[in-house]
């Protein structure tokens, strides 16, 4: 087994996100996204701690590299955490029960509603006047 070149990979989806995560077997937890440190890419502790989530629900170490696209910050954090469980997954299957009750698993449908012709935005029409 190669240290470098062994890896499991995975792609996480959130509204217009998508990362492809890559997780390394390492001592400690260590996570770069876009080749730079999580802390310097994410300014809010929320943020960082969803990423986390999935690697602290099952007590694993490891190296976690993302390329992530699209989105905003959020959905780029909630994108990740969905990569990483989805490797996690991968991974180690007696795992998959533990992250898929947690949610971990499950890739959030929501996103923006498209705009319609007529109105202001979605669903907003105009204001009425009688005359």
């Amino acid at each position: 087994m190669a240290k470098d070149k062994e890896y499991t990979e995975a792609v996480g989806r959130r509204k217009t996100a998508s990362a492809r995560v890559r997780l390394v077997s390492a001592k400690s937890i260590s996570v770069t996204v876009n080749d730079r440190p999580m802390d310097d890419y994410f300014p809010l502790e929320v943020m960082r701690s969803n990423v986390l989530a999935p690697l602290q629900a099952i007590g694993a170490t490891y190296a976690v590299s993302a390329h992530v696209r699209g989105g905003g910050l959020k959905a780029q954090a909630q994108a990740i955490r969905h990569g990483i469980a989805r490797t996690l997954a991968e991974i180690s299957p007696e795992q998959r029960k533990d992250l898929k009750v947690r949610g971990y698993l499950k890739r959030d449908p929501r996103a923006k509603e498209r705009k319609k012709f007529g109105l202001k935005s979605a669903r907003r029409a105009p204001q009425w006047s009688k005359r």
